[in-house]
């Protein structure tokens, strides 16, 4: 497995961030198995039979950030959440697709077992999640942030804290708030 902490990775990111291109087509093997972590990771919490494979998702999200990001990074842990974010948009406009095509087709309430599956690992609507996810990040963009780093990017409570900027401790609390709210959001709508 390649090593991912080389200071390689921060002067790729850094130039690729200047303008240079080529930096990214440089830097993609350098933690091409963590974006497929990652991706592995996104596709087992995405509702099933999926069509999208790992290697087709880390791809689709190279395309996206080689037309369309533009902007700087911190470091390859900052690079990680935002290709984790790119992940969830590309499984989220998938399902938009296969659910219009089906005209509605597929559509479920969510149960109590559901919300607890989104915790735990085990697939859940990623429509209504993703909706939920939006507007916990009106009520509060760093739980929202905190929340799309440990479910859909898989980051550890000290990976979060350091791509967000705080303390552990922040984190653990902001994830056990941000679950709490995301459990009655998701499980009200279904017995309203």
């Amino acid at each position: 497995m390649p090593r991912t902490d080389l200071p390689e990775v921060d002067e790729l990111l850094a130039k690729w961030g200047a303008g240079d291109r080529e930096a990214l087509r440089a830097l993609i093997p350098l933690i091409y198995e963590e974006l497929r972590r990652v991706a592995r990771q996104q596709l087992r919490r995405a509702p099933s039979p999926h069509t999208l494979q790992t290697t087709a998702l880390v791809h689709e999200a190279y395309m996206r950030l080689h037309h369309q990001f533009r902007g700087q990074f911190q470091n390859k842990s900052h690079f990680i959440a935002v290709c984790a974010l790119l992940m969830r948009q590309i499984l989220v406009g998938y399902e938009r697709e296969k659910r219009a095509a089906k005209r509605g087709g597929g559509v479920r309430n969510c149960t109590l077992e559901d919300v607890h599956a989104v915790m735990q690992g085990r697939p859940v609507d990623l429509l209504d999640l993703d909706r939920a996810l939006t507007e916990l990040s009106n009520l509060d963009a760093e739980q929202a942030r905190i929340v799309e780093l440990r479910f859909f990017g898989g980051f550890s409570i000290e990976e979060t804290a350091e791509v967000v900027g705080i303390s552990p401790a922040t984190v653990k609390r902001h994830w056990s708030t941000a679950r709490v709210w995301l459990y009655q959001q998701l499980c009200g709508k279904a017995h309203a």
